[in-house]
């Protein structure tokens, strides 16, 4: 590729005039934009270049400096080159931007490539759209995670032809000398005030931490939100470039100072390289050494699991993955790529964690896993399904219900392997908070720690206490609960089909739910109710093999019979014991028939002592625990070889 450096008469004309090329007119020749869009350049141009296509050029855009000479290419208007005055030749210049890409290079993956080079490259598009918003003398919001601001902010202003003034605060203040605490956010405050008011006409005031210096985690104006919104409309006619976290919040009066709010959060799927070609995010951003190592590599096939990361947070997973594997290079795979995607994730977030169990673990429920599978299989990216339909078809979440220990989260749990997801579980109590706000930010924190690990499925426990139906009265813990409700739609509606995330939702009392979420375009509820005689039977079979309890057929049939009423945890539970009994009993005691059968008969007498109330146990001792003899406990030889044998 060849690089070019120019110093336009009209840089927001030739910005725009280079874009629409590489849309409207990909054989346009250098010659032929150099005729219509004056410009001087930095280094003598070879009459050869004049009839290379714009598509295989690098133009770089650059601010004039009285110290660098400047050449004048053919085929430029001298009459509109010497228009230029000579006031604006010999005026001091302010720092000159870093001269930028327009559009990103490259044929295929990269031999390096930097972190910076990797967020210019993934929000191309995004960051020339932002910087024509500045260019025209709009003040933007960005919303985007911290990692990218630090390149974000320093290129955005650079493309937009604009000298930025950016605020930061030196630490070694006499009030504060660590540059902690409050010290700093004053110190930071104090600075975007004297950037406000110095700034002169063209230039941009840059803030990258904005919700910071709100001072708050919610909607509400504090006083420190008050006095930063004092700063800000100080001069509506300064031009800003603002930063805020996906997790953060700003007051609306904040952000209404900001003609045009963008996100660049999410990973796009494809970009477009300097010679007009669509690439995949799988290739671009991924190096020759790293696509090499794991055979098999799908560049398109990778996107669903890395969607979700940024730019800078792919760019430390991929050198992590390479670095775990790079040993064991001639039998490392795809797949194994995918595992250490998901272990990396894991390991740098506080709460997730990689699922183990499989629906092969959990037995019967054969309806319940028909539907899961479907739905991961489309959370997944199937194939054959239209991408114009591909949003709608999406499943939300899930909202299981049904009585305790069915294995709720366990499916949960279950979808989160298939999905090959890492997985959340958090209890709904958990998320409310005494604090006004406190419980919303908390809710807004783990969805956005979602995205950021997807593909993940997060389960929060006990649902009702967090989604319950919302009410007019003016209480404040009525007022509390709408708000995380409303919270929880804004956060669903919000959702985008290519960043696989699963919300599901597990209650004992679905009738709590608020019917907003019960919608069918947001929470779809399924029911997991106690397993009926053939699902008991497979329940057994399932724990009886994994605790390594012998059992023949007819002891399932029996077992199944028995344990009637009975839910998945506590038919585990008869497996569990007798293998704990065989294995630590004092005296140990064989894990056979009669074993099993006691332990039913124990499941099934609490079970008769909760159904009757509290004076069950004081009825049972009056008749001198004869209820016992009414139990239906298992019978049969305690040798297993025997059993085989009945």
């Amino acid at each position: 590729m060849i690089e070019l450096r120019f110093v336009p008469l009209d840089p927001q004309s030739f910005n725009d005039r280079f874009l629409l090329a590489g849309i409207e007119e990909p054989d346009l020749t250098l010659g032929a934009f150099l005729r219509q869009e004056s410009a001087l350049s930095l280094d003598p141009i070879d009459p050869d270049l004049l009839e290379i296509p714009l598509s295989r050029l690098i133009i770089h855009v650059c601010a004039a400096d009285p110290a660098v000479p400047l050449y004048l290419p053919p085929f430029v208007d001298l009459t509109r080159a010497a228009s230029r005055s000579a006031e604006e030749r010999a005026a001091p210049a302010t720092p000159a931007p870093k001269p930028v890409v327009i559009t990103p290079a490259g044929t295929g993956h990269p031999e390096e490539l930097s972190e910076r080079s990797a967020v210019l490259i993934a929000h191309d598009s995004d960051i020339t759209r932002a910087a024509a918003y500045l260019d025209s003398g709009l003040s933007i919001l960005i919303r985007s995670e911290k990692l990218l601001v630090e390149h974000l902010a320093q290129e955005i202003a650079g493309r937009a032809g604009r000298a930025p003034r950016f605020v930061t605060a030196a630490t070694n203040s006499a009030a504060d000398p660590m540059g902690l605490g409050g010290g700093r956010r004053a110190a930071l405050l104090t600075a975007l005030q004297q950037a406000v008011h110095d700034a002169k006409p063209g230039e941009v005031v840059v803030v990258p931490h904005l919700d910071l210096l709100a001072g708050g985690s919610d909607a509400a104006l504090t006083a420190e939100a008050r006095e930063l919104t004092d700063v800000l409309y100080e001069r509506s006619d300064c031009i800003l470039l603002a930063f805020t976290d996906p997790s953060l919040m700003v007051p609306e009066v904040l952000a209404n100072r900001f003609a045009v709010r963008l996100a660049i959060d999410i990973l796009p799927r494809q970009v477009r390289t300097a010679e007009g070609t669509v690439m995949p995010i799988g290739t671009a951003l991924v190096t020759q050494a790293e696509a090499a190592l794991f055979h098999g590599f799908d560049a398109s096939g990778l996107y669903k699991y890395i969607a979700g990361m940024n730019a800078v947070r792919l760019r430390h997973a991929l050198r992590f993955a390479y670095h775990q594997n790079r040993a064991t290079a001639p039998d490392t795979t795809f797949a194994d790529l995918l595992q250490e995607l998901r272990s990396f994730k894991a390991r740098t977030s506080s709460s997730f964690e990689v699922p183990t169990v499989t629906f092969g673990e959990i037995g019967g429920y054969d309806e319940v896993k028909v539907e899961l599978r479907r739905a991961i299989k489309i959370i997944g990216g199937a194939g054959d399904l239209p991408d114009r339909l591909r949003p709608d078809l999406v499943p939300r979440g899930f909202i299981f219900h049904g009585p305790p220990g069915t294995g709720k989260t366990l499916f949960a749990k279950a979808a989160a392997n298939a999905l090959k997801a890492t997985i959340l579980v958090v209890s709904g109590p958990e998320v409310t908070d005494m604090y006004v706000g406190e419980s919303e930010r908390k809710v807004r924190e783990l969805f956005a720690e979602a995205r950021r690990n997807a593909p993940s499925v997060v389960v929060f426990d006990e649902f009702d206490s967090i989604a319950a139906r919302r009410t007019g009265r003016d209480d404040g813990g009525s007022r509390a609960g709408n708000a995380i409700v409303a919270q929880l739609l804004t956060e669903l509606d919000g959702f985008r089909p290519e960043v696989p995330v699963l919300i599901i939702g597990t209650t004992n009392r679905i009738d709590l739910i608020d019917s907003a979420l019960l919608r069918p375009s947001r929470f779809r509820p399924v029911k997991i109710d106690l397993p009926d005689k053939v699902a008991r039977r497979k329940i057994a079979a399932v724990h009886a093999a994994h605790f390594g309890v012998p059992i023949s057929e007819s002891l399932l049939d029996r077992v199944a019979q028995a344990t009637d009423k009975m839910n998945g945890d506590e038919i585990r539970s008869i497996f569990r014991d007798a293998r704990a009994d065989e294995l630590v009993g004092e005296p140990p005691r064989p894990a056979g028939p009669r074993r099993l059968g006691e332990l039913v008969g124990a499941l099934r007498l609490a079970q008769q002592e909760r159904d009757a109330g509290p004076d069950a146990n004081l009825r049972r001792r009056g008749h001198g625990g004869r209820g016992r003899r009414d139990l239906p406990v298992l019978s049969g030889p305690s040798n297993p070889e025997e059993d085989r044998r009945t």
